[in-house]
């Protein structure tokens, strides 16, 4: 038995998620290969490394910053803005320039794409590159110059791109940000974030990319696009000891990052297509648990329609989060559920591509997280390939699988996480067999039906009265096991 109390409740989650890993078919460890190649590059000779006729771009003196977690050291993504006229802003995107790195068949490429994700338990992470490159030379950390692909956007007061273009370039970082702090500013509680503060001019400019942000999230949500509130579990680390399982929630500052890569992956997949290239597509299809969904909205006095229809699911959305906002979570964590998980398909010139049904977008990519996903990566070289006047690196049966992988991995990457944050789980409840806890069931199928619970907020199985449970269902439950190797959690109906 572990002791959550004790110092070795970190290092045993540690050995969970290793073996998780491998049971799932992810590699924990990096090659001597790989990391021998790491090692070998030469910060100097990637920023002056010409690819092409036209060198990238000087965009080093615009105040691009990054915003992110507290403990975040793979920076993806900078972002600018520049007020054209008063109901104009140009919004500049910068994704690290991980493919200048990271070449085609080299040892970094086969352990990335084997993983094809970085892999966040709640013990330890596990990135899809290694340090020298995901926290040092393709991370965009501040006061470093830094090659990038940079997009490029105007965006009215409409919230309706008018156009976007994507080109290499140069630049640097002014501002390491967090969220929770840009958020505490941003919703009036906190002073201007000192790191904000130093920077002349930031604070207007992140002002101005709020305008633009808001103006593309109202656009969306006039089209359909779903807003949910949820809450991921965050574990808590003092000296060995695990202490508690936080909550994690949504800010004005994740809101604010959210739209601008939204467009930005947008921006991507439109200049890929308008290129006549095959581009790697972010796709949630439109749900086929929708009757479900529709009885959950019943159930709040609600009518939707009998078909999916993305709109009327938001306005339902939007008047269960006023009227209830307390329970609001647990409603969205129902219907993301019932929608289905995302996945990745190749789209072909000329084709037409299924679309995201919560985003309420046609044409979507994953391209600003190269450090981190490999999608983000292939999408980055097929972006070159444009750019260069080159053939595209991959045949049309080489990127179906690709994406095919990068579906099945990320699924096996998602497993671990929630086993390791259940092993975490499984520490804490230890001791409280025989207790009862309020319960929504999140997931009821063949394999099984689960439920959550808010303190510590984790899922666990429902091994007896889960005849008839439904996803949305809620109900009192009691705690009959807990086993933290296999992370398992389970309750019987009380």
């Amino acid at each position: 038995m572990y002791d959550s109390a004790g110092s070795n409740a970190h290092d045993a989650l540690q050995r969970i998620a290793f073996l998780a890993m491998r049971a799932r078919g992810l590699d924990p460890e990096f090659s001597a290969h790989a990391l021998q190649e790491a090692e070998a590059l030469d910060e100097g000779r990637l920023l002056a490394q010409r690819t092409h006729a036209q060198p990238a771009r000087d965009l080093r003196h615009l105040l691009w910053c990054s915003i992110d977690n507290d403990d975040s050291r793979d920076l993806d993504q900078l972002s600018v803005a520049e007020e054209i006229s008063p109901q104009k802003i140009k919004v500049f995107v910068a994704v690290a320039d991980v493919a200048i790195a990271v070449k085609k068949g080299s040892a970094l490429d086969q352990h990335a794409r084997t993983n094809t994700t970085s892999v966040y338990t709640a013990a330890r992470t596990f990135p899809m590159l290694p340090d020298r490159l995901s926290t040092d030379l393709t991370s965009l950390n501040p006061n470093e110059d830094r090659r990038a692909v940079v997009i490029e956007m105007v965006v009215p007061e409409t919230g309706v791109v008018e156009s976007g273009t994507v080109y290499e370039a140069l630049v640097r970082n002014t501002a390491q940000l967090s969220y929770n702090r840009v958020a505490a500013w941003l919703e009036g509680g906190e002073p201007v974030p000192a790191a904000v503060a130093k920077v002349p001019g930031l604070e207007l400019n992140l002002r101005l990319q709020l305008r633009a942000a808001a103006a593309l999230n109202a656009h969306r949500h006039a089209r359909g696009a779903l807003a949910f509130e949820t809450a991921q579990a965050r574990p808590v680390f003092a000296n060995g000891k695990l202490e508690a399982l936080d909550a994690d929630r949504k800010n004005s500052a994740k809101e604010l990052i959210e739209d601008l890569m939204i467009a930005a992956n947008g921006a991507v997949a439109s200049f890929l297509g308008a290129h006549r290239s095959p581009s790697i597509r972010r796709v949630v299809r439109t749900p086929k648990q929708w009757e479900r969904i529709v009885e959950l909205a019943a159930e709040r006095g609600a009518e939707l329609p009998a078909s999916p229809d993305v709109k009327a699911l938001e306005l339902f959305l939007e008047s269960a989060r006023r009227a209830d906002p307390e329970k609001f979570p647990d409603l969205s964590l129902s219907i993301i559920k019932l929608l289905g998980a995302g996945e990745y398909v190749v789209n072909f010139p000329g084709q037409s591509a299924p679309g995201h049904f919560g985003l309420a977008v046609r044409n979507y990519s994953h391209s600003t997280a190269p450090n981190r996903r490999f999608p983000d990566l292939l999408t980055q070289r097929l972006l070159k390939a444009v750019l260069h006047g080159e053939a595209i690196p991959y045949a049309e049966d080489e990127l179906k699988a690709l994406a095919q992988r990068c579906t099945a991995q990320e699924d096996a990457a998602k497993k671990v996480e929630r086993q390791v944050l259940k092993a975490a789980a499984a520490m804490l409840l230890e001791q409280r067999i025989g207790e009862r806890f309020d319960a929504i069931v999140t997931g009821a199928s063949a394999k099984g039906t689960w439920v959550r619970i808010q303190r510590p907020l984790v899922e666990g199985k429902l091994v007896k009265g889960f005849e008839g449970r439904r996803v949305g269902d809620r109900l009192s439950v009691q705690l009959v096991r807990t086993e933290i190797e296999r992370g398992l959690i389970d309750f019987v109906a009380s």
